[in-house]
């Protein structure tokens, strides 16, 4: 018997398969342009869609088309986010995301991933992020990286190398996730205990901790400067009471998930040189901390996207 197959599903699994394996990547770029695993997902959702409606025959290399239409999508909605961001109650911090099952996020190299490096390249233009991430990530050549941006060859280069630079003067050099670990590990039982000596020690005189709430009750809506004021607020009873600490990867270093009755009430992490502990990162908001949980499932298989329409 002869089965006659339909071309327009062939076309369409075909479009699917592309698009699936080169899922991650795209995630990758989307979130750490936004530093919202949320909005990515969203950039990511609305590029298959484009895909779909494409005339995929005219497309001579699907990785260029799809990375161009994330990069772009993605400059749109950071340009919106800020605008958000204007009245955002007290700091913002970008959305962690679980790299248990991939360190790297989808990138070739782990780069512009760890929590304090994106909260950095938020003060970047769009433009500046995404050639930056681009480059440094996913090492697009300067000419793959242009043709994204519609920019010539120089003014990228250009481009780049200011990004390099206002990153360089604003980061220090992070210690290895090991000795993250063992730092933060060192944090939390000193936290746990109320041992502020201790905790000052693992602190550098110019410390600071930013509490992401968007306006709850009992978040710091200003960063608290300073070893002594970080190491006595990072002690605060009602936090560590009766709760459990969780350790967790998070953007390829470790960090932690507080829960109290099984239910999770604060993410933190540090950031850390060879000098200590510059910089103690706590999420309050009940979204971020799910989108976080969110990641877990989400990142471990990537999900075959379902038809326009179905």
């Amino acid at each position: 018997m002869h089965i006659e197959l339909d071309p327009a599903a062939n076309d369409l699994d075909q479009a699917v398969s592309v698009f699936v394996q080169h899922r991650r990547r795209l995630f990758g770029i989307a979130y750490r342009m936004l530093g919202s695993a949320v909005e990515a997902e969203d950039v990511v959702q609305e590029v298959w869609l484009r895909w779909q409606r494409t005339d995929r025959s005219v497309v001579v290399n699907p990785v260029a088309f799809l990375s161009r239409t994330t990069t772009r999508l993605a400059i749109n909605v950071s340009q919106s986010a800020r605008v958000r961001r204007e009245t955002y109650v007290g700091p913002w911090l970008p959305e962690p995301v679980d790299t248990s099952s991939d360190p790297e996020v989808g990138a070739q190299r782990a780069e512009a991933l760890e929590l304090a490096l994106l909260l950095v390249l938020q003060r970047l233009t769009p433009a500046e992020r995404a050639a930056y991430v681009l480059r440094e990530a996913f090492d697009y050549t300067y000419a793959e990286i242009a043709d994204i941006l519609d920019l010539s060859i120089v003014n990228v280069r250009k481009i780049v190398s200011r990004a390099r630079r206002h990153l360089s003067d604003e980061q220090r050099e992070s210690v290895d996730a090991a000795e993250h670990r063992r730092l933060l590990d060192v944090f939390v039982s000193a936290a746990q205990t109320g041992d502020v000596a201790a905790l000052e020690a693992l602190l550098t005189p110019d410390a600071v901790s930013l509490s992401d709430g968007n306006g709850m009750r009992g978040c710091a809506r200003v960063p608290v400067l300073g070893r002594a004021r970080v190491a006595m607020l990072s002690t605060y009873r009602r936090l560590w009471g009766e709760a459990e600490a969780e350790l967790v990867d998070a953007n390829g270093f470790t960090g932690v998930l507080v829960r109290r009755e099984d239910r999770p009430v604060t993410f933190m992490t540090v950031a850390a040189s060879k000098q200590g502990i510059h910089q103690v990162m706590w999420l309050f908001s009940p979204g971020k901390i799910s989108a976080f949980l969110g990641s877990r499932s989400r990142l471990a298989v990537a999900p075959v996207p379902a038809a326009e329409g179905a």
